[in-house]
């Protein structure tokens, strides 16, 4: 029979488990994330660096671009006239994941 601490123990460690398979999440993928430039590089341009109007994505840090879509996807970020969420709002996190690898690896 199993007593109070020993349901505790398991309950935690089940726990952890789960978060670290959270926390190890799918890296982006580099070629499947060019795939989807398309509408990126209308007005980052090819080369990622922007210009007068659009901010500079490439070589900036992954984990960055990624929290940086994530929240043009939910609308809690906001760029001009939320044409950042128009193009990510029909993506998945995976496609979102891609994208940042793609454009962390684009060096300056």
């Amino acid at each position: 029979m199993l007593n109070g601490k020993t349901i505790i123990a398991a309950t935690t460690g089940l726990l952890m488990l789960s978060l670290m398979a959270v926390n190890a999440q799918a890296k982006g993928n580099i070629e499947k994330g060019a795939d989807l430039t398309t509408d990126c590089i209308e007005c980052h341009g090819m080369d990622g660096k922007g210009n007068f109007e659009t901010p500079q994505i490439a070589g900036l840090k992954e984990s960055y671009i990624l929290e940086r879509l994530r929240g043009f996807q939910s609308g809690k970020t906001k760029s001009m006239d939320d044409m950042m969420h128009t193009y990510t709002e029909d993506l998945t996190d995976q496609n979102l994941q891609d994208l940042a690898a793609y454009w962390a690896s684009r060096k300056n």
